[in-house]
């Protein structure tokens, strides 16, 4: 692997770590400008998240300037079919996310991700926060897990295993080993859209919209989609008894 990858997998893992120092310091900080302990608190997860990830989204980018300069275009798919990839990438992944789901489910797996709903609460905290689950997360992780750990292991090994590596490897660093299957199948599909356009901005774009989407969408039918949980939850058990 190249030097500079290197660097950009440790700037990422020290981002990921970052937040042991800098929502203290930030809440520190917030504290004694006058804001109130418990407003400090609640502000200082979202204002360091934005802080953390953005200064890691410049350091990597500017660590791939060079690369990004040497880039050809020519090398990959043409740039109207990496847009249609990039759109149909988008659903690709809600279908992968949904079958994963339902296998989840069948498994005894609960419904919904503690995860997701961890950051709808620091974006009602703090709105700005969806910058960095909707566009600069997505983008850091496509670059480490699809560009990087992905393109390692492709070069070793063929595009079932590479991808499957990769996916397990992304799944587990959101820390829901519950939904390991779930995280799995997205990391897979972008995965194959990376590989199949051969232009990492594809399946940036599809991780962007999805989340976007995800975000918008709970926030939304917050209600709905909690009561229908509730009813998913209320025949799994009535069948079960029968079963």
């Amino acid at each position: 692997m190249k030097r500079e990858y290197w660097l950009i997998l440790i700037v990422y893992i020290s981002m990921q770590f970052s937040s042991l120092v800098g929502v203290p310091l930030i809440a520190f900080v917030l504290g004694i400008s006058g804001k109130g302990v418990e407003a400090s608190k609640g502000l200082a997860i979202p204002y360091w998240l934005i802080i953390s990830f953005s200064i890691a989204l410049v350091i990597v980018l500017f660590i791939l300037r060079k690369e990004m300069a040497k880039n050809d275009v020519r090398k990959g798919s043409s740039i109207g079919s990496s847009i249609i990839w990039a759109f149909f990438g988008v659903f690709l992944a809600f279908f992968a996310q949904i079958v994963a789901a339902n296998i989840e489910q069948l498994l005894g797996v609960n419904m919904g991700s503690e995860n997701t709903q961890q950051i709808l609460k620091i974006i009602n905290t703090f709105p700005f926060a969806i910058l960095v689950s909707s566009i600069i997360g997505p983008i850091l992780e496509e670059i480490v897990f699809r560009k990087i750990l992905f393109g390692a292991l492709y070069k070793r090994y063929n595009f079932f295993i590479s991808a499957v590596i990769s996916s397990v490897i992304f799944a587990l660093a959101h820390m829901e080993p519950q939904h390991v299957l779930l995280y799995s199948a997205m990391g897979f599909t972008f995965a194959f859209l990376y590989i199949k356009t051969k232009h990492i901005l594809v399946p940036i774009f599809a991780h962007v919209a999805m989340n976007t989407l995800v975000v918008l969408v709970q926030s939304t039918y917050k209600d709905d989609i909690e009561k229908l949980i509730q009813d998913t939850k209320t025949i799994q058990n009535f069948i079960g008894g029968f079963l």
